[in-house]
């Protein structure tokens, strides 16, 4: 790990911190507090390329205020593990061999874990007004299992293939 590197420790502070996500300016600002060169256009770069997620639009508060893309909290993580795969391997080597479907796979679990929310919330109303039975919220704990086990089976083969793939690369 070189010397501009955030620690595990750190990385887990900034996503714990900042659960709503990161705007590109706040994640630019993060890496050049480190000393890393990495600008908004590299950001977008890497994310047409697919290697990072996309933002997500989130409206600012007050009136005529917009909006701002707001990239998941994970995104900084991501990028230094890039910017290490990059002084070894080339874009194209790292979008083919390793990092094909994390982004996919990361927005799914911020899907499901919104419509789990979604979900929940109507049911605890329901609930409260029909006195809706224990069934509902028993059959939505059962598919909020069955979403994270999917997602940990998709992780799991991901993970296997980019090891095969680095495996068959050291190989040759």
């Amino acid at each position: 790990m070189t010397t501009d590197s955030f620690s595990d420790d750190e990385l887990a502070r900034i996503e714990r911190e900042h659960p709503q996500g990161l705007s590109s300016e706040k994640i630019v600002q993060l890496l050049s507090d480190r000393g890393v060169k990495f600008t908004e256009a590299s950001l977008r770069k890497y994310v047409q390329l697919g290697l990072l997620p996309r933002s997500r639009r989130v409206g600012m508060k007050g009136k005529h205020r917009g909006s701002v893309g707001m990239y998941p909290a994970t995104v900084v993580r991501r990028i230094q593990s890039l910017k290490s795969m990059m002084e070894t391997y080339t874009i194209e080597e790292i979008q083919r061999e390793f990092l094909f479907v994390r982004g996919d796979v990361e927005e799914l679990e911020r899907s499901l874990e919104k419509i789990f929310s979604a979900l929940s919330g109507a049911a605890r109303a329901s609930r409260a007004e029909d006195g809706t039975s224990n069934l509902v919220l028993r059959e939505l704990s059962d598919a909020r299992a069955l979403a994270t086990d999917l997602v940990a089976k998709l992780s799991s083969v991901e993970a296997r293939l980019t090891m095969r793939a680095r495996l068959e690369r050291r190989a040759i």
